[in-house]
């Protein structure tokens, strides 16, 4: 895995981040208390995050991702944002790790058998594909093979090369940690995450 890189220039991170309004928060009528240390203050009635914080808390976790990443392990991106999504399918191709940004797959974790037909399916048809045995189909038929690749590479194109068995099968020897973005958005996905006993 190639590594993730860390926080060269802060003043030049803070700069861009500011022109890409991370600094925005929510209403402050609509707030975790939780998130109280970490505000800078309160403008026209939404919240100011302090992006020294962001920087620093950011800095750490790079460390800890690229720590983890020379002891072998495999770390799972999660971002069903749209926003996110090129940059997070970007970062997980260049350093080999799993990615699902279209949306959660049902049983990733929870019931891998299933995922894992569903993946033989997407490997089986696109060798078949690439290998013109499509011929041997109706025109109608090939069409909805083709149709029913773009699907699954959708839902399982980031996870299909690189997710082993042994990784999800058992949670006391997972050995693996989820990079989510926008974890309000990801509720379900914490969840489940949290249920086999992993909560970063």
């Amino acid at each position: 895995m190639s590594k993730l890189k860390f926080i060269q220039d802060p003043n030049k991170e803070l700069q861009e981040m500011l022109k890409a309004a991370v600094h925005f928060g929510h209403n402050k009528k609509k707030w975790n208390p939780k998130m109280r240390d970490f505000l800078f203050t309160t403008r026209r009635g939404v919240h100011i995050i302090d992006l020294h914080q962001t920087i620093t808390y950011l800095d750490e976790a790079l460390a800890y991702l690229n720590e983890l990443a020379k002891q072998g392990k495999t770390i799972l991106m999660v971002s069903t944002k749209q926003q996110a999504n090129p940059i997070v399918t970007k970062v997980a191709a260049e350093t080999k790790m799993p990615f699902v940004t279209f949306k959660w797959i049902p049983g990733l974790l929870t019931n891998f058998g299933t995922v894992s037909q569903r993946i033989a399916k997407l490997k089986k048809l696109k060798q078949e594909r690439d290998n013109g045995e499509f011929g041997k189909y109706t025109k109608k038929e090939a069409v909805k093979l083709h149709k029913l690749i773009l699907k699954l590479e959708e839902a399982l194109g980031g996870v299909v090369w690189c997710i082993p068995r042994k990784v999800v099968e058992r949670k006391t020897k997972t050995g693996k940690v989820y990079w989510i973005v926008e974890a309000t958005d990801s509720n379900s996905v914490m969840a489940k995450i949290r249920v086999w006993g992993v909560d970063k």
